[in-house]
């Protein structure tokens, strides 16, 4: 893992230890808030509630706004500002005893949330480039590292005074503003249209395909989030639940990067986020299994509890990387952070709403009933990603054509794809190859890519050989399904830096699935066509 890490570049590092760093900075504190206001400070109940509803609040309404703040501001200001409000925000919660002053550092914590996270997966995104599945991965590394050591930094200060907690917090967030600003890259975003703020956003809704992404994939973050909600519930005691919060933790960080590859050998985005979301869904049927057979055996219920722990997490590190990707590949590479940030709205959303109907189900007289519904939920969205990938909603040629073939060594596919490389050698050349009734493949080798060149299949000009002037590349009929196969030869493989891509054209759209790269019979498939 520690050499997949450095072989970023100094950016998408940064990034991923500045998301480490917030996180620790987060739960070191914000587990300990609520008994600091009631037990500390003698707050009524529906006040404690008022000032945590007021960040959560605050974060999740704003963060359309901080994603627009980031494109159009850039990221690395953006950034900055979040790190630098959460730091005023935590010092004031801890030097605040008056509702009034609690509500506004609640507010301003959360609002800082919604500054720097759209803006953080933004310029990761921007960073790793074509590797963005494998950043994104390493990137909840960190996220799951950060929640399970905060608390148990938090408890060590706790002890001594909640005060402590919150300087100690707010030093940590100070610290890395100063890190952010010296040290982060601008980052800066492409530049925003003429349209304006409401005219970007009415775009982003015009095009059907994001919002139903975004309603797709609203339940999966109600079934996540179910490890703060129902499955401490269900395990009991304090030692119950930090284990559920450790094994959560402990599967993400060992798994995540392992899962991520064993996946991307195999399924296509769509297929593995498909095949994420329903484990998600099956990880509540032992719940209800236990609650139906086993209603009050406590080692049963605690085992249940445990297994839906481990199957919920593998499911969340199986798609979320994907999923992540998808996002930047729907926007089609503008707008980024102004993406996320309606997508977290629109999770945000669901989650109150989910917790709302979890919450009245579980004072329901049905024990497996919470469970069942949640699983059916999970089992939904699969359903509903999976219907949109088979319509083709979810394919950009633009992002499909960044992706790197896979490296040499790797199930034998960069060898198998050597024959297609040498057949496209030649820049600018192009063939023509029969394939079938009404279609036809076209094999395009786009010159040498550089650093800092835009990728062939994301613009409709490519770079020629000598890295500099630009060179038309013929564009597709607009009623013809494009799937770009290839990517980068050479940097990490230490090939010849040529750029290829075999460009699969169907009259009829809905003809097919997108191939996957990683597959094997795809690299014969294009072998045997040549």
């Amino acid at each position: 893992m520690w050499r997949r890490f450095t072989s970023f570049d100094r950016g998408a590092r940064l990034l991923m230890v500045n998301q480490l760093t917030i996180n620790v900075g987060f739960y070191m504190l914000m587990p300990y808030l609520a008994g600091h206001l009631s037990q500390g400070l003698g707050m009524a109940a529906w006040t404690v509630a008022l000032v945590l509803g007021m960040r959560n609040l605050s974060q999740q309404g704003l963060f359309l706004l901080g994603g627009t703040l980031a494109d159009r501001l850039g990221y690395k200001p953006v950034i900055v500002a979040g790190c630098l409000l959460r730091t005023a925000g935590f010092a004031l919660l801890g030097l605040s005893s008056s509702l009034p002053a609690l509500l506004i550092a609640s507010a301003a914590t959360g609002f800082a949330g919604a500054l720097f996270n759209p803006a953080v997966r933004a310029h990761l995104a921007h960073e790793a480039g074509e590797r963005r599945v494998e950043a994104f991965a390493l990137f909840n590394v960190f996220y799951q590292a950060g929640i399970l050591a905060g608390p148990l930094i938090g408890l060590a200060f706790v002890t001594v005074d909640f005060r402590l907690v919150c300087l100690a917090a707010a030093g940590l967030f100070a610290l890395l503003t100063v890190l952010q600003a010296y040290a982060l890259p601008a980052g800066r975003p492409a530049a925003p249209s003429a349209a304006g703020v409401l005219g970007e956003w009415r775009s982003m809704l015009a095009d059907r395909s994001f919002p139903l992404f975004c309603l797709a994939m609203a339940g999966s973050y109600v079934l996540s989030f179910q490890i703060y909600l129902t499955l401490p519930l269900e395990a009991g005691g304090t030692g119950a639940v930090s284990l559920v919060f450790a094994v959560s933790a402990i599967v993400a960080i060992a798994g995540q990067v392992r899962v991520t590859d064993w996946a991307r050998s195999r399924w296509s985005h769509v297929g593995a986020i498909t095949r994420g979301l329903t484990l998600m869904a099956l990880a509540f049927l032992p719940p209800a299994l236990c609650a139906v057979a086993w209603p009050e055996a406590t080692g049963p219920r605690l085992a249940a509890v445990l297994l839906c722990t481990v199957v919920l997490t593998l499911g969340t590190t199986l798609s979320y990387p994907f999923e992540m990707d998808t996002i930047v590949s729907l926007s089609g590479g503008r707008l980024v952070a102004t993406h996320y940030g309606l997508y977290n709205t629109v999770a945000g959303v669901s989650i109150a709403a989910g917790n709302l109907l979890t919450g009245a189900l579980i004072d329901s007289r049905s024990r497996a009933l919470p469970w069942i519904t949640l699983s059916a939920l999970g089992a939904a969205c699969a359903l509903a990603v999976h219907a949109l990938g088979r319509r083709g909603r979810l394919v950009r040629p633009a992002a499909e054509g960044c992706m790197r073939p896979p490296r040499a060594g790797r199930r034998g596919l960069d060898g198998a794809w050597a024959p297609l490389r040498r057949a496209t050698s030649a820049p600018g050349a192009m063939r023509q190859v029969p394939h079938g009734a009404g279609e036809r493949v076209d094999v395009i080798a786009r010159g040498e890519q550089r650093r800092g060149h835009p990728h062939a299949m994301a613009s409709d000009r490519a770079p020629t050989p000598d890295g500099e002037d630009p060179m038309p590349v013929e564009q597709p009929p607009a009623d013809r399904l494009v799937v770009g196969l290839g990517g980068v030869v050479g940097d990490a493989e230490g090939g010849d830096g040529a750029v290829h891509a075999a460009i699969l054209r169907r009259e009829d759209p809905q003809a097919g699935q997108v191939p996957d790269l990683m597959d094997p019979a795809v690299a014969q498939e294009a072998q045997a066509r040549l």
